[in-house]
């Protein structure tokens, strides 16, 4: 069975801001989502999927790599 999440209880299960999940959803790098007319709703699998792909052992990985390519300008 699919459980599925609203933004705020998507970003509660993330131990993120609802501001962050919304950045992320608009700018690439998030996860997973599916758009219901105008509510946005995630499946609690697909974060944890996303929470996982984001596991690093080490500092020494690229720090932003939430980027989808291009470069900031200095």
């Amino acid at each position: 069975m699919m459980h599925n999440l609203r933004v705020a209880e998507a970003a509660e299960h993330l131990r993120l801001s609802k501001s962050t999940l919304d950045k992320l959803r608009c700018h690439g790098g998030g996860p997973r989502y599916f758009k219901l007319g105008r509510a946005i709703v995630y499946a609690r699998d697909d974060l944890d999927a996303w929470m996982t792909s984001r596991r690093r052992e080490s500092t020494a990985v690229a720090a932003n790599d939430n980027k989808q390519g291009g470069t900031r300008a200095a």
